[in-house]
């Protein structure tokens, strides 16, 4: 009988713990050998509630978690399958799907993924055709069609989130997000990986403060000093080490042994601060060799859970300018850090001019928006739509916005930024979580589209409006034809943002 995710999660005292296993460029042999043998390990331990296999991890190939999990199910261990959008459009993912509720497989991490790495004679196209906010839709909606049919759900969809952002208008995106999900169908939330407590004990004021009660369980790793010298490195998107933790950890490693056993040590004292402070579970990572490491992880962490509180200090970070939501939270005594929106007076008079425009000419509740309508109409049955687009819309956006000819327009989502062209990922429902310091994980000499998006609507406080409401997918079908005139005709993703 599988141990069930679902039944450990929803019973109030249990305390969860899972692993993340993350398979290699190989359909059989040591690396996939070694993942089966953790997780029978873990199965035979009985402390792990399910292990979580990775979808590409950094966006290179790697064995299918679907094909392992189904592996590892059969042994009696649960099973929680990572589910990308980097890889696959919309119908690759809604097959994906379709064959993992045939193979049984309910417990989906449904993440945007990291940006394509090498494949094949080179780098892989992104797809991004979802973000994590529409794919967990998705899969709620698979839901809904199964209990429609008399057929009770099956897939328990969960999403990530990084507390571990540094800047105002990061943070602010992140917990944005996080309530996009919620309402998309999400039921519980692994976070990403970090080493600051205080950013930990945020998430939980968050959801608290907005009554969102979700099980949340926070992501440790066995921190050694090649992963951490990747990690400060920005070579992991959304991990967070610092110079001073990176030092501390090379410093370790400089007396024989002493590395790998303060490894345990941290990461056990981590894990039972998160405990303490009402975690509902850990999720380990790191683990590559061996299931003693984390039997050895829980055996430390029962031993400290009595005197968690002794563990809290060693993981407060209190850099100056760093941002905190709640900065007198749990003795943190940074300050709050005010947001730069230096932007540029350029940068705001074109936010003011495109929202001015937006409001004029896109608002189907304005009193020419008729006669917008019977224009586009004209010009669409006459086929003189191309001339609208050739010689105003398409001169215009290129230069301002470096349109894509997409069609389906939604820079109204991004505080008037192209989300196609800005964003690598082409989100519509906020920031990933790979940027860093305000900077993009893909183009990091640029600022993520949504940091700037914020900081724009900051200045005029309009920042509710940012990711306020589920943003539907792009429609391909309307590529290179006026977004304009399908706007206004009722063709574009906002007559179904407007149905919803």
């Amino acid at each position: 009988m599988v141990h069930s995710f679902i039944e450990d999660l929803s019973t109030p005292d249990k305390f969860v713990v899972t692993l993340e296993l993350v398979p290699g460029r190989e359909f059989s042999g040591a690396a996939t050998d070694t993942i089966k043998k953790i997780s029978k390990d873990a199965y035979d331990d009985g402390r792990i509630t399910a292990v979580s296999i990775t979808d590409n991890p950094g966006g290179n190939p790697a064995l299918s978690p679907d094909a392992l999990g189904r592996e590892i199910l059969d042994y009696g261990l649960d099973v929680i399958v990572h589910f990308t959008c980097r890889d696959t459009n919309r119908v690759g993912m809604e097959s994906r799907a379709l064959q993992l509720a045939r193979l049984g497989m309910k417990n989906v991490l449904a993440l945007t993924g990291d940006y394509s790495g090498n494949g094949y004679r080179g780098r892989g196209t992104p797809v991004f055709d979802f973000d994590s906010v529409v794919l967990t839709a998705m899969l709620n909606d698979l839901n809904q069609r199964l209990v429609e049919r008399g057929v009770s759900p099956i897939f328990f969809t969960g999403c990530a989130v990084s507390p571990f952002k540094y800047t105002e208008a990061e943070s602010w995106m992140q917990y944005r997000k996080l309530q996009r999900k919620f309402e998309a169908g999400a039921s519980f939330v692994i976070t990403q990986l970090g080493y600051d407590i205080d950013k930990y004990q945020e998430l939980l004021l968050f959801n608290q403060k907005n009554a969102i009660n979700k099980p949340v369980l926070a992501s440790l790793y066995l921190l050694g000093k090649g992963p951490a010298k990747a990690m400060f490195n920005k070579r992991v998107p959304g991990v967070y080490v610092s110079d001073k933790l990176l030092r501390q950890i090379e410093s370790e490693y400089e007396v024989k042994g002493r590395g790998a056993k303060m490894a345990i040590e941290r990461t056990s004292r981590l894990g039972a601060a998160l405990k303490g402070i009402g975690y509902k579970g850990i999720h380990i990572g790191g683990i590559h060799k061996s299931f003693d490491t984390v039997a050895a992880i829980l055996d430390r962490m029962k031993e400290l859970e009595h005197n968690w509180q002794d563990c809290l200090e060693e993981f407060r970070e209190q850099p100056a300018g760093r941002y905190y939501l709640y900065p007198a939270a749990n003795g943190n005594t940074t300050v709050k850090a005010e947001e730069d929106t230096s932007s540029g007076m350029g940068e705001s008079a074109l936010y003011l001019f495109m929202r001015t425009a937006h409001d004029l000419f896109f608002d189907k509740s304005a009193s020419f928006a008729p006669m917008y309508r019977k224009i586009s109409g004209t010009l669409d049955a006459n086929n003189a739509s191309w001339m609208l687009k050739s010689f105003l819309e398409d001169p215009f956006k290129k230069l301002v916005l470096s349109c894509q000819e997409c069609g389906d327009c939604g820079i109204q989502h991004v505080g008037f930024i192209c989300p196609e062209s800005g964003c690598p990922k082409h989100s519509r429902n906020g920031a990933c979580g790979g940027s860093r310091d305000g900077y993009c994980e893909v183009n990091t000499e640029k600022k993520c589209v949504w940091v700037r998006a914020y900081q724009r609507m900051k200045r005029y406080n309009e920042t509710d409006q940012l990711a306020a409401e589920f943003v539907p997918p792009r429609l391909w079908e309307l590529k290179g034809t006026s977004s304009w005139i399908n706007f206004h005709l009722d063709r574009d993703h906002q007559k179904e943002e407007k149905a919803a």
